[in-house]
């Protein structure tokens, strides 16, 4: 039997992602299981009597697999960014200090901030993260932004397209979207319309990608509506932070480091963040 805090797989979707289950609701077609992805930014309602629970070893079998792709992803950043410094010839750049661009990270999901939060710190990015739910983050945004005066500013959280809604174009059938779109509205509108000296991130698992976009955000998910993983995010910002302001950066460039690729991230080209300063004390 399947109860609350289990972890569990689709059997309809081949038993491809794992999920804890956050609820069990009674409906007129039976229970159903409200769930949340275990590494991709998805909120989805299944029947009880899809769900299997999944053992133990497969619980830690996902999980290692879960953290390779991050490890891989990490590692391949921090070779990337040695080489950016290797181009710019700052390698050793002695008497002079780095100051990569600041964060704003504003998440629906609690446990995902975390883990976030974690991953911003292991690849030295400085960052202000906020447990915000996506309908209070548009309320929310403003007052944090001059709180921190950051440099980047992350929308993000849980999304989906509801299901049998075939208009792509209709925020409406979107659970989130339309929170991350008033979102960024905010911050163009009443606080930076300039696209390079604010970078905007935003949207979550198959987020309406065009609306955000067109509200003024520098990168949105998901062109193609697919899943993001959790850290599609972190990576994305990490390019951008550490990229020289006289830097322009092509959409590809940013993209080619995050886990789901530009299936689900795409956007704009975009300056970086980093200045260097002198003199080091």
């Amino acid at each position: 039997m399947v109860t609350a805090g289990d972890i569990v797989a689709r059997i309809s979707y081949g038993k491809d992602l794992l999920f804890k289950v956050i609820e069990i609701k009674k409906s007129e077609k039976g229970e159903i299981a409200v769930l949340k992805g275990i590494d991709i930014r998805l909120c989805a309602d299944a029947p009880v009597s899809d769900l299997i629970k999944v053992t133990d070893k497969e619980y830690r079998d996902y999980i290692k697999s879960s953290i390779k792709k991050t490890e891989e992803t990490m590692e391949r950043i921090r070779q990337e960014r040695k080489y950016r410094y290797y181009l710019r010839g700052e390698e050793n750049s002695n008497g002079y200090f780095k100051r990569p661009g600041t964060v704003l990270h504003l998440d629906g999901d609690k446990e995902y901030l975390e883990m976030c939060l974690t991953t911003y710190r292991q690849l030295n990015i400085p960052v202000y993260g906020y447990a915000v739910s996506e309908k209070e983050q548009p309320q929310k945004i403003e007052e944090l932004y001059f709180k921190h005066l950051p440099d980047i500013v992350v929308l993000t959280g849980h999304d989906a397209l509801i299901k049998n809604k075939s208009n792509l174009k209709d925020v409406n059938n979107y659970r989130n979207s339309r929170y991350f779109i008033e979102g960024v509205k905010i911050l163009r509108e009443k606080i930076d319309r300039d696209k390079d000296n604010l970078i905007i991130f935003a949207g979550a698992c198959q987020s309406y990608f065009e609306g955000i976009l067109e509200a003024g955000a520098n990168f949105a998910s998901s062109p193609e509506r697919v899943l993001i993983h959790a850290y599609d995010p972190v990576f994305v910002v990490e390019k951008i932070a550490y990229s020289s302001i006289y830097d322009p950066l092509t959409v590809k460039e940013v993209v080619i480091n995050t886990i789901t690729g530009q299936k689900g991230i795409g956007g704009i080209d975009t300056r970086g963040k980093l200045r260097m300063g002198f003199p080091q004390i």
